[in-house]
């Protein structure tokens, strides 16, 4: 960029200095303002170019406790040019909690902005958790899952705030549980983007013509906690595509997004758009109709996470074994179980002469207790 500014100024000043009757096209008021933007440009990246030098008594520290360094570096290098850090206070306040050296060592590896927090902080913080979380050993395992989710945010004013706010979404304190052993940052995000959610379901609860839009809310809250970490311009898009896709009336769409349709909610449009047409291109070429194809994704709704290729090779081995695919159709959730297991289980009821066409499919979607109970009565007819 600075090498082509610098080549436009000075075809400019040429051009001026050979054609001195040039016209006023490139006034010198533009030759000096880029002289300027170029002079600015040079500086900055000067001014970049000479950072401040890494904490080599931080360095220490760290190889102390063990972490690693490169990992950590590459992560968040700004992080060792800082003067004043809290690495012995932060493994101190999480040995206290029941941490070990490796768990320590891992966690500020990972994260390194960690050591930038007090002790005074995290303690407070730790309280927060604890309101939801029953052991410290909880909380630590957390955190060495992912040592972003406690240490990321600094607001605990905030985090306390998304308390009291998905509470008063009537939510419980086992749900509030879940949401923070399973999406932590929701608890980070600023309370007005968990607010603009909440609103949007409601309001998609209300155009729906839901009766309780608040009950409508926390059911897809509960389903998929993960929503609460996306954007709702994603949610907003992904509720079109159903629409657009699926054309269903306004109770099953309610339907769909209270039941297994909350799960896919936070996914990308473009991978479930994929999905549905790999997967409903197989189905037509089934003889399927757009009604069917339709009615399928409704009634089961992984369809639009699941990898293609595995339920498409889940439906080739239903096809297969004699199983049509009007039967398919009605029962999708024997899709749910994995290839090597319906065909065991359709190798097994092969073996005592069981007829799909004359007794349905639905022996294939029970548990592994019920479907053997089953079993054990067609041995004993045989």
């Amino acid at each position: 960029m600075a090498a082509r500014m610098v080549a436009q100024v000075m075809n400019i000043y040429l051009c001026r200095t050979r054609f001195p009757d040039l016209p006023n096209c490139f006034p010198s008021a533009w030759f000096k303002s880029s002289y300027l933007r170029l002079c600015a440009f040079s500086c900055n990246h000067a001014t970049e170019a000479i950072q401040k030098p890494e904490n080599a008594a931080l360095l220490s520290n760290l190889s102390v406790l063990g972490v690693d360094i490169k990992m950590a570096q590459k992560r968040q290098p700004g992080v060792f040019r800082k003067v004043v850090t809290n690495e012995e206070g932060v493994a101190e306040f999480l040995r206290s909690k029941g941490a070990n050296c490796k768990t320590i060592a891992s966690v500020i590896s990972r994260y390194p902005r960690a050591i930038t927090r007090s002790y005074h902080h995290l303690e407070e913080r730790w309280q927060l958790w604890r309101s939801i979380f029953k052991t410290d050993s909880e909380i630590i395992s957390i955190i060495e899952r992912s040592p972003e989710s406690y240490f990321r945010s600094s607001d605990n004013g905030n985090f306390e705030k998304n308390i009291s706010f998905l509470y008063s979404l009537g939510l419980t304190s086992k749900d509030l549980h879940r949401i923070l052993t399973t999406a932590p940052r929701a608890f980070s995000n600023s309370l007005e983007l968990n607010k603009q959610m909440a609103k949007l379901l409601r309001d998609l609860g209300v155009s729906l013509g839901n009766e309780n839009p608040d009950d409508f809310v926390k059911r897809i809250i509960t389903k998929n906690a993960y929503i609460l970490i996306r954007s709702t311009k994603r949610v907003k898009t992904n509720v079109d595509f159903f629409r657009e896709a699926l054309e269903p009336s306004n109770s099953e769409l309610i339907k769909l997004l209270q039941g297994q349709g909350a799960e896919v909610l936070d996914l990308s449009t473009d991978y479930m758009k994929r999905n549905f047409k790999n997967i409903s291109e197989q189905l037509y070429s089934l003889g399927c109709s757009t009604e069917e194809v339709q009615k399928f994704f409704l009634d089961y709704p992984p369809a639009f996470y699941a990898s293609f290729e595995k339920l498409s090779n889940k439906i080739d081995c239903l096809l297969e074994s004699g199983i049509n695919i009007k039967q398919l159709l009605n029962k999708p959730r024997i899709l749910e179980f994995s290839a090597i297991n319906l065909k065991n289980r359709i190798k097994e009821l092969e073996r005592v002469g069981y007829d799909f066409t004359k007794h349905g499919v639905t022996i294939l979607d029970s548990s592994r207790r019920r479907f053997e109970a089953k079993l054990g009565k067609l041995n004993k007819e045989e």
